[in-house]
């Protein structure tokens, strides 16, 4: 390769090298003065002031623009969102007429979308977050419409609506929006044998059991009058209970999220890995980390809100409408509080990814018997408030067939439409039994 050099002559060098000394000592300061090459210099430098209000402009642009887009994105992008206006006329239905029914009503629809966009801002928030992290947001908020309204109740002293709204909503998990879940998926995937992780599932029904044990022993000892004190060591009782199932339900959240990570990583997770499917790019977040928490924490207060009308207009409503309380408590209330659970199982069952649904349908009843039950328990024994696991005899045995059922429905790993009809009609069974119900009084469940 043939080489090239240049000769520069001396006089150049010297030249270059004088200019240089020259600059180096204007930006040392010495030529910075109220010279005229200062001044020429500093004229130089002031269109550069200039660029800051259009920077700042620009970003309250970016601003605003990015707010306008959350609210879009969160608020009217979502079709489930029209029944938004039902939570506020309930709140002016409850100051100008007082009829219990219509408010009962309207908050009961108005919830429905909130539920919905708290699973969805939950969904978000984990994206950024983490999968260990991600999972603990999703069992804190996944059933938050459930603990307000439970907060609520047990803070006026209706304990059985607490016990009955909570039994509701694990029923209404397991029967309801599991069997859906597995008839819509069926249906769509009719020419072939859905198939979902059994390990993960015969954990969920391990821990379902342990719930029934725990709720059946505090309703046992008190109907077979066998309590050293009466009516005092069923709720002792329940309370060191639920105590060993808020550590149990700690343990297994390590033990899924740690422990065992691949174990209970799902089959059409590891399928779409296969086929090279990105899942970053499917699933990016749609809004911010902050937007995620600010939305949360909104959406959290005014279904507080609506909470408190709802949980007032219960009796109201069960005297308006002629039906029971506990078919309110049972059937009515955890229809709305598991809306987000609902559509959420359907869509990815459909999507032929029932790993997702189980975490969401069976996932949410783990979460219900395992933590918010004992929760409620704790809380209330701060609050001064007799909240037991003694769950009378007719709920103890609904929830313990049930978990039988499901259990059994499970043990295959696989699901089809048949299985899913199934699990709907004996929903119905549960529903119409709980219409026919009549709850005890305290007085005679104590005879």
């Amino acid at each position: 390769m043939t080489r090239i050099f240049y000769h520069t002559p001396a006089s150049v060098v010297h030249a270059q090298m004088g200019s240089a000394e020259k600059l180096s000592s204007e930006l040392n300061g010495e030529g910075f003065d109220d010279s005229p090459l200062c001044q020429k210099k500093m004229n130089g430098f002031e269109h550069i002031g200039s660029v800051f209000p259009v920077a700042q402009s620009y970003g309250r642009w970016i601003t605003h623009n990015r707010f306008l887009m959350s609210i879009y994105i969160v608020i009217f992008k979502a079709r489930i969102n029209i029944l938004l206006p039902f939570g506020p006329l309930a709140v002016i239905l409850h100051y100008l007429t007082g009829k219990h029914g219509w408010v009962f009503f309207f908050t009961l629809v108005g919830i429905i979308p909130l539920a919905e966009r708290l699973g969805y801002a939950t969904e978000q928030l984990a994206h950024y977050t983490g999968p260990t992290i991600g999972g603990l947001l999703n069992a804190t908020f996944g059933n938050a419409t459930e603990l307000i309204i439970s907060m609520y109740a047990l803070k006026n002293g209706m304990i059985r609506v607490v016990q009955q709204s909570l039994l509701g909503s694990i029923l209404s998990n397991m029967l309801l929006v599991l069997g859906c879940a597995f008839f819509s998926g069926g249906i769509v995937h009719s020419n072939k044998v859905q198939v979902f992780n059994k390990a993960a599932a015969v954990v969920n029904s391990g821990l379902l059991l342990m719930a029934v044990m725990g709720l059946m022993f505090p309703a046992v000892l008190h109907f077979t009058h066998s309590e050293v004190q009466y009516g005092k060591s069923e709720l002792s009782l329940s309370r060191f209970s639920s105590c060993i199932m808020l550590v149990a339900y700690a343990s297994y959240l390590f033990f899924q999220l740690k422990g065992q990570h691949n174990l209970y990583s799902p089959i059409d997770e590891e399928r779409d890995q296969d086929d090279g499917t990105d899942f970053d790019e499917v699933d990016a977040p749609e809004i911010t980390l902050w937007e995620s928490i600010a939305w949360l924490a909104a959406l959290t207060v005014w279904v507080s809100i609506l909470s408190g009308y709802l949980v007032d207009a219960i009796e109201g409503a069960s005297l308006a409408l002629n039906m029971p309380v506990a078919f309110i408590s049972v059937i009515l209330l955890p229809i709305v509080g598991n809306a987000a659970e609902h559509a959420s199982a359907i869509m990815f069952a459909m999507k032929d990814k029932l790993d997702i649904t189980l975490g969401v349908a069976i996932g949410s009843s783990t979460q219900i018997s395992m933590f918010l039950i004992p929760f409620c328990v704790v809380i209330g024994w701060i609050m001064g408030k007799e909240m037991d696991l003694n769950f009378q005899l007719f709920e103890t045995a609904s929830l313990f067939i049930t978990v039988l059922v499901v259990a059994f429905m499970l043990q295959e790993g696989t699901a089809n439409y048949f299985k899913g009809l199934m699990l709907i009609l004996c929903y119905l069974i549960v529903a119409a039994s709980f219409f026919e119900h009549v709850d005890p009084s305290a007085s005679d469940s104590r005879n």
